[in-house]
């Protein structure tokens, strides 16, 4: 997504039309999910992605249209049937909901994308409100915006102020991981919020084996990543040549004077209780959103015996995620690194941790569908 508002800031500024075509809402299988952009400019070329296929390919087309013919935004649903997968090679059966929102000269809208661009790369977080269905007389339009700052403050309007400051207050609690949400109020009017803020950082503490596998995975995965060990062996660059910032230094210290905030993830995984303890006693002073110690049960039970003696509440206790890590039966470093990259991943994206494997109730209705030679089953 960044590179679509990247674009979007460079079309504003030479005044050039264009369209932003972004998912709003999905249901069912679909190729991608709400927050997925496109930018559509005059001349046909465009940056970004909506899953490929015949939808981007229909959408592509229904921008450029929107582009020559004028007119305000819309939203349109497109529903992937079948047939229309099976010409692209996929197995979807779901319903994508796009906002198809034509950009025209000099306007508000390379101002906020400005301010989201700012977002990415360290500012205060923001997050853009758009009007998707607007009931008959409430006298709101589609496509109608409004920008939230993380200081409250706005810009823009969706047309009505009662909605303008709903929507925000929603939009200020979606700021610290950047996420979204499909808002249907009472009296009928949709709207979605899309927040923006830093991307994602693994903050960790020592620099171990299992830290140096974890630091590859989370890179590959589009995550930030700080090193801080008190061992110049253990934090060095050459060791972890995937980090931003590598430190050298106290734990307990140099987490205070790391840039750390909401949207940051902080793993503790040093050579011993004693740093354990003073790393985590300071990672719990932080902003992060996340913290997880590496260890055993029983190192975290006396850890945390540790911290409570120290004044730290069951609250915060709580709020450490300790053993780290999902259940996947994980020994070697690799292995390990991988099952707290997945239990971090699942945290941020809001996942369940549970398999995917496919119920045994469809299993056996392909089975009955495949005997009677009758249409494929999908999932709902």
């Amino acid at each position: 997504m960044e590179s679509v508002f990247r674009a979007a800031v460079d079309e504003a500024k030479s005044g050039n039309d264009h369209v932003i075509a972004t998912v709003v809402r999905t249901s069912g299988s679909t190729p991608q999910k709400a927050g997925a952009k496109l930018l559509v400019r005059k001349d046909g070329s465009g940056v970004g992605t909506l899953g490929g296929g015949c939808v981007e390919g229909d959408i592509w087309f229904a921008a450029r249209q929107l582009l020559k013919r004028g007119g305000n935004a819309e939203m349109r649903d497109y529903e992937l049937n079948e047939e229309l997968a099976a010409e692209d090679g996929l197995v979807c059966g779901g319903t994508m909901y796009f906002l198809i929102d034509p950009v025209r000269g000099k306007n508000s809208y390379g101002e906020f994308a400005s301010e989201v661009v700012e977002a990415y790369e360290g500012g205060a977080p923001v997050a853009l409100v758009n009007i998707m269905v607007a009931p008959e007389g409430y006298g709101i339009s589609v496509g109608n915006k409004m920008l939230v700052r993380e200081n409250g403050s706005t810009s823009g309007s969706l047309g009505d102020e009662k909605l303008d400051s709903t929507s925000a207050r929603q939009a200020r609690e979606l700021m610290a991981l950047g996420k979204n949400d499909y808002v249907v109020a009472e009296s009928g009017v949709e709207y979605y919020i899309e927040a923006y803020t830093t991307p994602p950082t693994l903050v960790i503490a020592g620099g171990g084996h299992v830290s140096k596998a974890l630091a590859q995975i989370a890179k590959s995965v589009g995550f930030r990543l700080f090193i801080l060990d008190d061992r110049e062996e253990f934090a060095n660059a050459e060791r972890f040549p995937e980090a931003e910032i590598v430190q050298v230094g106290d734990y307990e210290a140099g987490l205070q004077s790391l840039p750390i905030n909401a949207n940051s993830f902080i793993v503790i995984a040093t050579r011993g209780h004693r740093y354990d303890d003073s790393a985590l006693a300071s990672a719990l002073r932080t902003p992060a959103s996340y913290v997880g110690l590496l260890g055993s049960k029983r190192k975290t039970i006396l850890i945390y015996e540790a911290l409570i003696r120290r004044g730290f509440s069951l609250d915060d206790i709580r709020r450490t995620r300790s053993p780290i890590g999902l259940d996947i039966g994980a020994r070697t470093p690799a292995e390990i690194a991988i099952s707290v990259m997945a239990e971090i991943l699942m945290f941020r994206l809001g996942g369940g941790g549970g398999v995917l494997k496919l119920e045994e109730r469809l299993i056996q209705a392909a089975a009955r569908r495949a005997a009677k030679a009758e249409e494929p089953v999908t999932a709902d």
